[in-house]
C-alpha cells in the first residue's frame, strides 16, 4: 500500500499514513471551526495502526468530552482530531500532508453548522450531521 507523509507548519513534528484511507471530508462542526480558525476543516481519516510520527510528538489537547486534538506545541499547527464516537480512527488535516491533493474530499459533514456566509462550489454530497442523509 502506499505511504503518505505530512507535518507541522516548523518542521518539528512529522508523521507518515498508510493507505487506504477510510474516508476524505470537508468537516463544518463548530468544533472544528473554533479549533482551525476556519470556517471548514479537511479530513482523511485511517486506523491509528497506519498512523505513525516519525519525527517529534504531538500535543493533545482535550477539547471536549472525548475528544483529542493533536498540535505543535512550537507553532501551533492543528494535526489530528480522535474521539470516542470514532474508535480506533485518527483523522488527519488534509492540508498538513506533503501532498494534500492525494486525498481530495468526498462529502460536506456538520452542514447544519455551516457559516452562512460560506460557500462552496462543488456536487459533493452534503450531510446535516454524521448520522443524517445529505442534503439537496
Amino acid at each position: 500500500m502506499a505511504s503518505h507523509e505530512g507535518g507541522c507548519h516548523c518542521g518539528a513534528i512529522r508523521y507518515r499514513i498508510e493507505e487506504p484511507a477510510k474516508f476524505s471530508s470537508l468537516c463544518h462542526c463548530r468544533s472544528c471551526q473554533r479549533s482551525s480558525g476556519t470556517p471548514v476543516s479537511a479530513f482523511v481519516g485511517v486506523f491509528e495502526v497506519q498512523f505513525e510520527e516519525t519525527k517529534g510528538c504531538r500535543a493533545i489537547y482535550l477539547s471536549s468530552p472525548g475528544v483529542r486534538r493533536g498540535f505543535c506545541q512550537i507553532c501551533g499547527t492543528s494535526l489530528t482530531f480522535a474521539g470516542e464516537n470514532w474508535p480506533s480512527e485518527i483523522h488527519i488535516y488534509t492540508a498538513t500532508l506533503d501532498d494534500p491533493e492525494a486525498f481530495a474530499p468526498k462529502v460536506h459533514t456538520m452542514m447544519d453548522d455551516n457559516i452562512t456566509w460560506f460557500h462552496t462550489a462543488d456536487d459533493l454530497p452534503r450531510l446535516g450531521s454524521f448520522a443524517a442523509k445529505p442534503k439537496d
